[in-house]
């Protein structure tokens, strides 16, 4: 929906300059870029600090807010 477009735009740019833009040989295979993207959404959703968030992570956010 285009609510979701911001935010998603968003997390695709964070993904992009925090793993791809910083590899500096050529990425060989597709298995190496499911497993960089699938690393950075565990970190993500688990330990990426977000200021909007009040200094948590996504997790520790929801976690936070269900008590």
């Amino acid at each position: 929906t285009p609510s979701d477009n911001a935010p998603i735009e968003s997390f695709h740019s964070s993904l992009k300059s925090e793993t791809f833009y910083l590899h500096k040989e050529p990425i060989g295979s597709n298995n190496i870029v499911i497993n960089m993207v699938e690393n950075y959404i565990y970190f993500w959703n688990n330990q990426r600090i977000l200021t909007k968030l009040g200094y948590l992570s996504p997790i520790d956010y929801r976690e936070k807010m269900a008590h």
